[in-house]
């Protein structure tokens, strides 16, 4: 059997596509290289360029091919973007989504992973954040998202399709081994474009906002591995095909870090310093973001192996490096 992975050419996509490879599976990507890059995709996965949207496209991928599973990573994940452009994350979190099950549904695909987010929570009353309290979603990003869980709970309600929605919390690192990494050049992870000012690849980083109710001022976020959320994701498989039912489980650390404490971290790993800018805040952030993270060890087993800031830190400069060194050769 096989896994289709959408969006598997981005950067979790990427890495989750590693780590299926790593464990033995058969891979298809379908990526429409829109923010993801064809080299990222291991010449040992199938490749097909395309959207997934594309509901002909879609059924006749899971037709020819023998999938069991489909992992749903494809989509837009700006939350500011998303205050702009809601129609725009409605229509490729949502809509395309619903046109990525209904396939799964007439293909009989049983198993279903999808990448959520903890924005769902909104503005929590609770820290850290368990799957149980009342979602309210403050930016189109989060709706959208909360969209498909609803649309995945109603169809596992209606059809033989079992899932497994991992609301994730700061995806943050690279692969340790090198092979890939955050590579989109607007990117807006903290660390990301930290680690490029720490690099001398930006004059300086932005601070949005430090007049939040929090110690410092500054955000507060759980702060997760790439590798151990791609590790999460297939545990999940395993779960479902092991027969498991459907679950909605967050994936996080448990332990949060302000921007300032990123910051920090970025330049103690990198041994260099770095100008910091201090902006208004961004809409559609919460001051404090942190993962309840007891179920997911519950029910999938999952422990975290890379949960340490500094380890995340160095493994994206180490990245930005490789990224900034291509870049020069290039030239």
């Amino acid at each position: 059997m096989s896994v289709l992975v959408t969006g598997g050419a981005g950067f979790i996509g990427s890495h989750m596509v590693l780590e299926l490879l790593d464990a033995g599976e058969d891979v298809l990507v379908l990526d429409n290289l829109s923010t993801g890059f064809r080299w990222a995709v291991p010449a040992e996965a199938k490749f097909v360029e395309g959207d997934v949207g594309d509901h002909n496209l879609v059924r006749r991928l899971l037709r020819h091919n023998t999938i069991d599973a489909i992992i749903h990573f494809a989509g837009s994940i700006v939350v500011p973007d998303s205050v702009v452009d809601p129609l725009g994350y409605y229509l490729n979190n949502t809509c395309k989504s619903r046109t990525l099950i209904a396939a799964a549904v007439e293909s009989k695909v049983p198993h279903f992973i999808f990448s959520s987010t903890a924005a769902v929570y909104g503005i929590a009353e609770v820290d850290p954040v368990t799957e149980n309290v009342d979602l309210r979603p403050i930016s189109p990003y989060g709706s959208s998202k909360l969209m498909t869980e609803i649309m995945l709970r109603d169809t596992a309600n209606a059809y033989p399709l079992r899932y497994v929605a991992l609301r994730y919390f700061n995806v943050s690192g690279a692969d340790p081994k090198g092979r890939s990494g955050q590579s989109t050049p607007k990117a807006t992870h903290l660390i990301k474009v930290a680690s490029q000012a720490a690099l001398g690849e930006r004059p300086f980083l932005e601070v949005f906002g430090t007049d939040y109710a929090t110690p410092d001022g500054t955000c507060i976020r759980d702060y997760i591995h790439v590798t151990d959320l791609v590790r999460a994701h297939l545990e999940a498989l395993r779960y479902l095909r092991a027969g498991g039912k459907s679950e909605v489980l967050n994936c996080g650390y448990g332990e949060g870090f302000s921007v300032l404490d990123v910051i920090s971290a970025v330049k103690r790993v990198a041994k260099t310093d770095f100008p910091v800018k201090i902006c208004g805040r961004r809409a559609g952030d919460p001051a404090s973001l942190v993962a309840g993270a007891n179920r997911i060890h519950e029910v999938l087993g999952w422990e975290p192996r890379l949960n340490d800031l500094d380890t995340i830190v160095g493994h994206s400069l180490a990245w930005e490096r490789r990224l900034r060194d291509g870049r020069r050769a290039a030239s």
